[in-house]
């Protein structure tokens, strides 16, 4: 019996992810799903967003089901991401027959980013361009010290050997284990290491040598804006595209939308002990409270994690369910082009299980 903590967030969030939870539980595995006490529940019974029993119940369980927050479950994500080290995040891009792409012709587009998902600019240390030792620090470009550059701000970008060589090992096993599976095995790294040599350099670097160790993989390097070009114009060139953490975040939401958008997209985020899997389309504040969500980013996400705890075939009914409904087009979310309520969509891919 595999356990799951199921976190739903906020806003419209829990409308796709209650849905989605139902879905899984209707496939009668040895999975169960548990609900810790994080955010509203959190505060209501402990008096904290994420107390420490919410801390437990996810060190205790075989992964976590997330589904997006407006602030109130940010803790229960930090702690999931930081504290349990998930430092690939992994996400998929896959037309599906059916989808309102804005691409003439969207068949062939099958890709991964993998973002690196601790380090770049996410270490989140900002200050003030005046202060101390930062202020004395010599900019290549201005030739001055950045103190007299004006007033301003600061923010530091860190990318180690570790965090470099860890995630772009992860993406070399992908792009190793999606060959096996008929892709073409080709890894593409992107990364500004024309103009930041030292620490875009510095993951291009990383990611080339362990690249070396994996012959049966393809292995290609460009300037990100160039990359950021060809995932436009040429995304079905692509296979596993490895970047550091901001691009990633970015360049992903960009290939989403190459699909059909953001409704779309799923993502897990894995460590060497644990991993967790969201949608990445963020809590919509927007539209919370309509029903009309579309859940296909959480149910890919449900796909995905399926697939971690070893569920494969499960996996894959539920994704050729979705991908049967989409086929049909029945029930389509306004987002795609329908008038479905997201309740209505994920009834229908019920009936295609």
């Amino acid at each position: 019996m595999k356990t799951v903590c199921a976190i739903p967030g906020e806003d419209a969030a829990p409308e796709a992810f209650h849905p989605t939870v139902a879905l899984i539980e209707s496939l009668g595995l040895d999975l169960r799903f548990c609900y810790p006490p994080v955010g509203q529940a959190g505060l209501e019974g402990y008096g904290k967003a994420f107390p420490r029993q919410a801390r437990e119940m996810i060190d205790a369980s075989d992964a976590t089901f997330f589904g997006a927050t407006n602030g109130q479950s940010a803790a229960a994500l930090f702690y999931l991401r930081w504290g349990k080290a998930t430092y690939a995040n992994v996400r998929p891009t896959r037309y599906l027959t059916g989808y309102k792409s804005p691409l003439a012709s969207p068949e062939g587009l099958d890709l991964v980013i993998v973002r690196e998902n601790l380090e770049d600019a996410y270490v989140c240390v900002e200050g003030d361009l005046e202060d101390g030792v930062v202020a004395n620090l010599r900019s290549r470009t201005a030739r001055k010290r950045l103190g007299e550059l004006g007033k301003g701000r600061y923010a530091v970008k860190a990318i180690t050997d570790k965090g470099a060589e860890q995630v772009a090992r992860h993406a070399c096993e992908l792009a190793r284990r999606r060959k096996s599976q008929g892709h073409p095995g080709k890894l593409t790294c992107g990364t500004k290491h024309n103009m930041l040599p030292h620490v875009d350099g510095l993951f291009r670097d990383v990611t080339a040598r362990v690249a070396q160790d994996y012959p049966d993989v393809t292995f290609e390097s460009f300037i990100v804006d160039d990359l950021a070009h060809r995932l436009v114009a040429q995304p079905q060139s692509l296979d596993v595209v490895l970047l550091p953490n901001l691009y990633g975040d970015i360049l992903s939401d960009a290939a989403a939308g190459l699909a059909g958008g953001l409704g779309l997209a799923a993502s897990g985020c894995y460590g060497n002990r644990y991993a967790y899997f969201e949608s990445a389309h963020g809590s919509a504040p927007d539209i919370a409270g309509r029903g009309i969500i579309n859940p296909t980013a959480t149910i890919l996400s449900g796909v995905m994690m399926l697939e971690h705890l070893g569920f494969s075939e499960a996996a894959a009914r539920l994704h050729a369910a979705l991908e049967a409904t989409y086929a049909a087009g029945e029930a389509l979310t306004p987002d795609q082009g329908g008038s479905a309520s997201t309740q209505q969509f994920c009834d229908k891919v019920s009936t295609h299980l």
